[in-house]
């Protein structure tokens, strides 16, 4: 294997799913022996950053950059960013959550990485079609790294993106961290037992449709006699709080339905659930589902665009329902709380990193 000089560039390491996966796809190339080195645009981390690798802060984005955003502005800023890379000098640079200010970068070995779903997100016509034409602005003749085949069909088809390429390469995951993360102590709700709940982690906010996931698990109570309770672990607006919290209410489902908060560590929840369960309108590869499956907890799931459908194989299929259908999803909660499947390695092998760091290590070849 040839060993390459792979540079990835992100606007911070604060938050979220992609630049954890990113620090995460980072950290395992670098093991592998390629040179890796990831730039910021400023310095402002929250992930716990891997020993050995390298990161260097460009300072790009400063308040006043902010407050003055200017196509100009942003030329200013790829320039200062070519500046660095011409120093470096990768082989590959692969760009995430900053590409406002790489798509002005002209480099032949630059892959933009899209880890969502655009063409999901807005269900307003204007509001929508603004989005995709930002997509074709920014991707149009450029080479793409999409998260699922999902994301990649949709560019394609929906959006309308004709770029010079789009590669559909899995976030890749390895068992062992997921494994001793599960293994720390849970603390229950009074008369909640291991391995007798179901649980849903995810934002709570319009998208993640809680409501959706509410009136299914009242359907499965009163016509299937579901006697399991269900756990919702994640935050939100204090406005999206109050709704989730009223609707459980108004469903008459307090003393079944227990809502969380916020957990640093959701991963001893997530392993001794009888199953996770995934209500949202739009995603890109539900990472939640993934990581369930790694501890061997099983999952249902909507077909929402775009991922559960590539994650839910096999017989894990009879699981996946389509959005719309709480009668489905009802029916399910019923079947797994009655028989639950069993998780073995061949439901999640292609997201483990053996199998995914390959497609990125192909790039440039």
């Amino acid at each position: 294997m040839n060993h390459q000089r792979i540079a990835f560039v992100i606007e911070d390491l604060y938050g979220g799913g992609a630049q954890k996966s990113l620090l995460y796809t980072a950290d395992q190339l670098r093991q592998r022996g390629h040179a890796v080195k990831v730039f910021t645009l400023r310095d402002r981390v929250e992930h716990r950053l891997p020993e050995g690798l390298e990161i260097e802060n460009l300072a790009v984005v400063t308040p006043f950059t902010k407050a003055t955003t200017t196509v100009l502005t942003e030329k200013w800023q790829a320039r200062k960013i070519k500046k660095a890379l011409d120093a470096w000098q990768p082989e590959v640079v692969i760009s995430c959550s900053c590409d406002k200010i790489t798509r002005h970068l002209d480099l032949p070995n630059l892959y933009f990485w899209i880890k969502s779903d655009v063409s999901a997100k807005f269900s307003d016509p204007a509001q929508r079609e603004k989005a995709f034409a930002k997509v074709r602005r920014f991707y149009t003749g450029r080479k793409v790294i999409a998260v699922s085949q999902g994301v990649k069909e949709n560019l394609e088809k929906v959006v309308g993106l004709k770029a010079e390429t789009i590669i559909p390469i899995y976030n890749p995951y390895e068992r062992e961290p997921f494994e001793a993360m599960a293994a720390e102590p849970l603390s229950l709700p009074d008369g909640v037992e291991e391995g007798r709940y179901f649980l849903s982690v995810a934002a709570l906010e319009p998208r993640k449709r809680q409501d959706r996931l509410l009136r299914a698990y009242r359907r499965a109570v009163d016509k299937h006699g579901l006697s399991f309770p269900l756990l919702i672990m994640g935050k939100g607006k204090a406005e999206n709080e109050a709704k989730v919290a009223s609707l459980v209410k108004e469903l008459d489902l307090e003393d079944r339905v227990h809502l969380l908060g916020y957990h640093h560590n959701p991963y001893p929840y997530i392993r001794a659930a009888t199953a996770m369960v995934l209500t949202s309108e739009a995603e890109g590869l539900p990472r939640v589902l993934i990581e369930a499956l790694l501890l061997h907890t099983p999952v249902i799931s909507v077909d929402c665009p775009s991922g559960p459908k590539e994650i839910l194989t096999q017989e894990l299929e009879d699981f996946l329902l389509e959005p719309d259908d709480e009668t489905g999803l009802a029916a399910a909660l019923a079947r797994m709380e009655a028989n639950p499947v069993t998780i073995e390695p061949r439901h999640y092998q292609q997201f483990l990193r053996e199998n995914v760091l390959p497609h990125f290590e192909a790039l440039n070849l």
